[in-house]
Formats: C-alpha cells, sequence, structure tokens
C-alpha cells in the first residue's frame, strides 16, 4: 500500500527528447576542414624542407653536418637549450610552489608577468637585454665587462634570452597540478616529522612529476627553435655566436646551391627535432591525468 502510494505521488517526468547527433556528411565536412587547414599550415611547408634537403641525395646533406660552422651551430644551440631548461626547471618549480602555496600581496601580477614572454615579440625581448646588458650604454654591461664579463654578443646573452623566452612553459605545466593535488599530503607529511624537503621529494615531486618533464620537453623543443631574441643579442658571428636558427638565416640568404643545401639542411634537422618533442609530449599526454592519480 505505501509503494503504491509513492508511486502515486511521484511525479512522472517527461520523457526527453533524445539529442541528435550531427549528421554523418556533416561531421566528415568538419574533419575534412580541420585536416586540411592542418595540412596546408604545418604538415606541406614541414614536407616541402624535407624534400628540398633530400632533392639532391644523401651525400650533399651528410656534406652540410659536417661543415664546422654547422656542427659549431647546433652545438651552440644545445648548450644553450641545456642551460635554459635547467634554470627554468629550477626556478620554474619554485615560482609554482610560491604562486600555490603561498599568499603574498602582488602575487596575481607575479603570475601576470610570468605570462609576459608570451604576450611579447621576442624581438622586444632581445632589444629589453641590450639596453639592460649592453657593453656601452647598457644599465649593467659596463659593469659586468670590467670583471671580465661579457652579456651580449656572448653566449651567456644567448642564454639569457632563451631562458627568458621559454620561461612561462614550466611554470604554466606545475600550477594546475599543485592546484588539483592540495596541501592534504604535505601536512600530513610534515606532522609525521618529515622535513619540507623530504616532502617535497617524496610527496611533491612524484605528484607533479609528469607535468615537470611535460614543460621541460616543451621548453626544450622552445630554446632550440628561438630565433629573434637570439638574433638581437648575438650577433650571430659564425663559430661564436651563431645558433643553428641564426645559421638557417645566414645559408639561405646567400648564393649557391650548397649554401642553400646547408639551410635546409639545418632547418629540417631542426623541425625533426620538434616532431620528436611533440611524439614525447604525445606519450606523456595519458599519463597527464589527476594530481591523486599521479601520485
Amino acid at each position: 500500500m505505501t509503494d503504491t502510494l509513492v508511486r502515486e505521488q511521484t511525479p512522472i517526468r517527461p520523457d526527453r527528447p533524445p539529442r541528435r547527433k550531427a549528421g554523418g556528411p556533416v561531421r566528415w565536412a568538419l574533419r575534412l576542414i580541420v585536416i586540411g587547414y592542418l595540412f596546408l599550415l604545418i604538415i606541406w611547408p614541414t614536407a616541402l624542407v624535407a624534400q628540398a634537403t633530400f632533392a639532391r641525395g644523401i651525400g650533399p646533406v651528410l656534406d652540410a653536418l659536417s661543415q664546422p660552422e654547422v656542427i659549431f651551430a647546433f652545438q651552440l644551440s644545445v648548450s644553450v637549450a641545456f642551460w635554459a631548461v635547467l634554470i627554468n626547471t629550477v626556478f620554474g618549480v619554485g615560482i609554482s610552489l610560491l604562486l600555490v602555496r603561498t599568499r603574498f600581496p602582488g602575487r596575481r601580477l607575479l603570475s601576470a608577468l610570468i605570462d609576459l614572454p608570451l604576450s611579447v615579440s621576442p624581438v622586444v625581448v632581445g632589444l629589453a637585454l641590450l639596453l639592460a646588458y649592453g657593453g656601452r650604454t647598457g644599465w649593467f654591461g659596463p659593469l659586468l665587462e670590467n670583471i671580465g664579463l661579457q652579456v651580449i654578443y656572448a653566449p651567456l646573452g644567448i642564454i639569457l634570452a632563451t631562458t627568458f623566452i621559454s620561461l612561462p612553459l614550466v611554470v604554466r605545466e606545475i600550477v594546475p597540478v599543485l592546484t588539483e593535488l592540495g596541501t592534504d599530503s604535505e601536512q600530513a607529511a610534515r606532522s609525521l616529522g618529515a622535513s619540507p624537503l623530504q616532502t617535497f621529494a617524496r610527496i611533491t615531486l612524484p605528484a607533479i612529476r609528469w607535468a615537470l618533464l611535460y614543460g621541460i620537453v616543451l621548453s626544450l623543443a622552445r630554446s632550440l627553435g628561438e630565433f629573434g631574441a637570439v638574433k638581437i643579442v648575438s650577433g650571430g658571428v659564425a663559430l661564436r655566436t651563431q645558433t643553428a636558427t641564426l645559421l638557417v638565416e645566414e645559408r639561405y640568404q646567400q648564393f649557391g646551391v650548397a649554401n642553400t643545401t646547408t639551410a635546409y639542411t639545418a632547418a629540417f634537422v631542426l623541425a625533426l627535432t620538434a616532431v620528436i618533442a611533440l611524439i614525447i609530449v604525445a606519450l606523456l599526454r595519458p599519463n597527464h591525468g589527476t594530481a591523486k592519480e599521479r601520485s
């Protein structure tokens, strides 16, 4: 009897109309538009670079890679990228912890300044570093050169410019993970007597390891391909301050098939490095789940 009254008093909800799925032709048309857009914007130009690189066979490519200027340019690019990624990893983790775990005046301003390299042209960044660390007219340049430390037109200036450009990539990957993670596990570790260093090494770092690695890969790819800021602060002198991207520009502007092949070869290596970085990121993305799953 009671069940009958409950059923009678329960309001009958009208059946909702089933959601209509997008028709097959429309869905396929949208897919073709997206694929065509990506093909014309990314895939086709990159394929043309690869085609131009191997247009004369593998021999000229190997000859281009064996040139001292090319070897030095890639060695310098890798060295600069290594130091830029190392600096951004250390300070990126510290800045992320500062933004998420503490509250202080100017916190939102600091968070906005982190994104400044993404909104400002790299050429402007290079010019700012030139005005700050220039050897003659810079604010700190003359003082640093008096103690034997040259920044502009030296590898140190290239490292500064590359570090500035790629700074937000590590921070913006770690901050959301730290926010989602919360502080319960860290507080529990401290209550059990763990030091701040032990808490970071055993609780925080394992929880953010995938986001940190994801940011490192993106920062590495960005550092290897930087051009605008590096061109301003380096001078592009061969066998001294010429990176791989500057080598591509210089050789492409020169006459001769050999110079063009060298430019295409260096560009192909840089593009291949970026593709490998994207593959690594794609492999890491499935593991980039919730903070609780990672911890």
